[in-house]
């Protein structure tokens, strides 16, 4: 049997030979994983599939076989033991072909088992080494755990990580293959075309926007002076507790009705005028005098105490977003309540 690539059909085509092959009764159960869009679009490619010949039938159950074959050593051992295994298998060129296909179809993520283990894990992992690797690592990661890592790394590495994430747009897959097989080795149990796409202005703001308030302080106070262009750049992409002053009354008003009365007065412990002015008209004057009495007998609050007061603000705020009860408009301050 030939290479795949030595097939006429197109993609669509043999996900529709496929679906025939598997019949109804499998076909419905996938189908109930697809959106309306792929549903009709497939529905389409199988209405309108022209003869195929046993040849290249035999030739999609195959490449869909050893496709899961390497997707599940994948999940086992990572990209190098997938490798490992196919090339006693079914030689090197078959399997590098099956792997090549894995990245640029179905979007195998680099860095498997270093994604699988845990937040303080990765950062002793990463202890010793330059922003440039650690950058890449963490733009791989889950945004909330990449926040977890950039939290815990000293201050001075975290800004430059940032940095080099931000301006990173892509990257040769023999470094990405060279750092995740060094990483792997590191961990002890614990892809194709001339660039891969990684990194980038979303990584950054994904995971500023998962750090807590302290860190998300420091790297942007910090960027300020280094690089001001790219902070104003990360700031217009993301949502930070002063931009509260850019929503509407009833956006606004609709997050402070999710917070309780105890985290308002300690979020406005200390904050600039203009900020605590537009909190305290968006609420009931008998709320406004209760956190003015609660203000003027509250003593010293710790900054962390505040942080994490501003954070949770900031947290409703990201939350009535994702679910469509207010849509902040980046970059020019205006926002509409659903």
């Amino acid at each position: 049997m030939g290479s795949y690539s030595d097939t006429r059909l197109s993609k669509k085509e043999k996900v529709a030979v496929l679906l025939i092959a598997l019949g109804e009764n499998y076909a419905a159960q996938i189908y109930k994983y697809l959106s309306e869009e792929e549903i009709a679009t497939l529905t389409l490619a199988i209405t309108t599939m022209s003869k195929v010949t046993k040849e290249e039938r035999d030739s999609v159950l195959a490449e869909f076989y050893e496709t899961c074959l390497a997707q599940k050593f994948i999940s086992e051992g990572g990209i190098e033991y997938a490798r490992g295994v196919l090339n006693k298998a079914l030689g090197a060129e078959k399997a590098g072909e099956i792997l090549n296909k894995l990245t640029e179809t179905l979007q195998v993520r680099p860095f498997e088992l270093v994604r699988k283990a845990d937040s303080m894990q990765i950062v002793h992992l990463l202890a010793n080494e330059n922003p440039q690797t650690i950058a890449l690592v963490l733009a791989y990661l889950d945004p909330k755990k990449a926040a977890n890592v950039l939290s815990a790394l000293p201050g001075e590495i975290q800004v430059e990580v940032v940095i080099r994430m931000a301006n990173m747009e892509s990257v040769i897959p023999e470094y990405i293959r060279e750092a995740e097989m060094i990483m792997e080795q590191r961990l002890s149990k614990l892809g194709m075309s001339d660039q891969t796409n990684v990194g980038g202005i979303d990584s950054v703001v994904n995971i500023i926007n998962s750090v807590d308030r302290g860190t998300e302080k420091y790297i942007l106070e910090s960027l300020d002076m280094m690089d001001a262009e790219l902070s104003e750049t990360i700031k217009r992409s993301m949502f930070i507790f002063e931009d509260i002053v850019k929503l509407s009354s009833q956006a606004i008003q609709a997050v402070l009705k999710q917070v309780d009365q105890s985290e308002i007065a300690i979020a406005l412990k200390s904050v600039r005028e203009d900020v605590r002015e537009v909190i305290m008209s968006n609420l009931s004057k008998r709320m406004q005098e209760m956190i003015k009495d609660d203000l003027e007998v509250m003593g010293p609050v710790r900054m962390r105490d505040v942080e994490q007061a501003q954070q949770k603000i900031v947290n409703v705020v990201r939350a009535l977003e994702e679910s469509g009860e207010i849509i902040i408009s980046r970059g020019d301050g205006s926002d509409v309540l659903v």
